[in-house]
């Protein structure tokens, strides 16, 4: 029955679904009444869904760029340069001034330094020395390691109450979203998604080729710089509120390929920010309102994301 169905009725079925969740997360067990519930759980369902959107939005276009469906941002090194920043604030600060930074300086100089030093990777490499684009993702997974391995050093030598802290914020919660950072968070996602709309047919040409893009008057270097300097940002923007997260953006994306019928990113990307949305608000509601919060979100996308990766890599090895 999916298949008789055009690309914009199956992303109005993805989104009316979203909507059942989110009416389902808003409305259960209302116990504290409505006045205290729904300011608290509407505050929780925006950080959601915006977490949903840059995760969603910046892998799909990633993807697109390397042509590459089992490749996601994070493949760049973004989370353990995330962990890498988390563990040497920890370490040459100290545990009182680590608890007690205020939570939007502290978020802002995440996403800034996070930003700042992809965007200055990309410049270096793709703009002064003009390599290739895999270049760029090999140097990525380069630095990546190189993170993580300078993270695991720093580790060993701290406190055990430092390291205790620390284990706190090495994997992503949804259920602690720093709510006082979502409006300028917003904001932020917000502006690099009107600039980059402009642009989201130029995806549907991307994803033939360069070669094929120049012929059809395209710049790509050019255009791809622009793309990957948003990813950045959106990538920063989402590590930095809720933690690093290796698999969810390539399980949606996937994901929205196959719902969507069709390789036009107008409705790609919107589906699969939809079935992000699905996916986290959902699985959140289930946890709080039926496990009670028996286990965390995370561990469970990560767990069936990490299969859906694996299966990626078999299948591709079949063909």
């Amino acid at each position: 029955m999916l298949k008789r169905l055009t690309p914009g009725w199956r992303l109005a079925l993805v989104g009316g679904l979203v909507l059942l969740a989110a009416i389902f997360f808003m409305t259960v067990n209302m116990r504290a009444g409505w006045a205290f519930t729904l300011p608290f759980r509407g505050e929780k369902l925006w950080g959601l869904l915006l977490v949903a959107y840059c995760i969603a939005v910046s892998t799909v276009v990633f993807q697109t760029m390397t042509q590459n469906r089992i490749l996601s941002p994070g493949i760049m090194g973004f989370d353990f340069l995330y962990l890498l920043l988390q563990s040497l604030l920890l370490f040459f600060f100290g545990l009182h001034f680590f608890t007690q930074l205020n939570a939007e300086i502290k978020w802002l100089g995440d996403v800034l330094v996070m930003t700042g030093a992809m965007c200055a990777l990309f410049y270096w490499l793709f703009v002064r020395q003009r390599r290739h684009l895999h270049v760029l993702v090999l140097v990525g997974i380069i630095l990546g390691t190189l993170f993580r391995s300078l993270n695991a050093l720093i580790a060993r030598m701290m406190d055990p109450v430092e390291y205790d802290i620390l284990q706190d914020v090495m994997f992503a919660s949804f259920n602690q979203i720093e709510t006082s950072l979502l409006g300028v968070a917003s904001l932020l996602a917000l502006l690099v998604s009107l600039i980059g709309w402009r642009w989201i047919r130029d995806l549907d040409v991307l994803a033939l080729g360069q070669e094929q893009a120049v012929n059809l008057g395209l710049s790509p270097r050019r255009l791809m710089l622009g793309f990957l300097i948003g990813i950045a940002v959106l990538v920063s923007i989402s590590t930095a509120l809720v933690g690093p997260v290796t698999f969810f953006g390539l399980l949606v994306a996937n994901l929205a390929y196959q719902l969507a019928g069709t390789h036009r990113h107008i409705y790609v990307l919107p589906m699969a920010v939809a079935l992000a949305a699905l996916v986290l608000i959902g699985g959140q509601a289930i946890l709080e309102h039926g496990l009670r919060f028996a286990t965390g979100l995370s561990v469970i996308i990560e767990f069936v994301g990490g299969l859906f990766f694996l299966f990626l890599i078999l299948r591709q090895g079949r063909k």
